[in-house]
């Protein structure tokens, strides 16, 4: 079974615009049907609202953004929102939907760069694990997960 997957936005912005090789692996954990990608409408959203930021000069024009959303709805599952089970609130209320969607979606990991989910993910209370793709990699990937969960 495909290890079940939410990345936040810094994560997808290294995978679609800034070409990082952190996330060759989760490139190919999801290219080769080891892990499955999730999203929903309101990480969607979000994506799709950044992009629009002068994130590099030049910024992205309408066509580069529409290839990346096009991009990320090739590599993701997009999923109904779904209740989670009560959890703890982030320090950035904006980062809470990441926490929901993980939950909600039963994921077995979020990456993320964020600050404040990581230290979130240091409390062990939570369903799922928070980690940097790089924490990801390090610790054997897809792999790890199956053999420790």
């Amino acid at each position: 079974m495909a290890l079940r997957l939410v990345l936040d936005t810094n994560v997808w912005l290294d995978w679609l615009v800034f070409g990082d090789p952190g996330v060759l692996p989760l490139k190919l954990a999801v290219k080769t049907g080891a892990a499955v990608v999730l999203i929903d409408s309101a990480c969607l959203d979000e994506l799709t609202r950044v992009l629009a930021y002068p994130l590099r000069k030049p910024p992205l024009d309408e066509a580069q953004r529409s290839a990346c959303i096009a991009a990320c709805r090739a590599c993701s599952q997009l999923v109904e929102a779904r209740p989670a089970p009560p959890l703890p609130k982030c320090a950035d209320p904006d980062d809470q939907k990441f926490l929901e969607l993980a939950a909600g979606s039963r994921a077995g990991c979020l990456l993320s760069k964020d600050r404040a989910l990581l230290a979130m993910g240091r409390s062990r209370t939570l369903p799922f694990h928070i980690m940097t793709p790089a924490e990801f990699s390090a610790r054997g990937g897809v792999e790890s997960f199956r053999r420790h969960g």
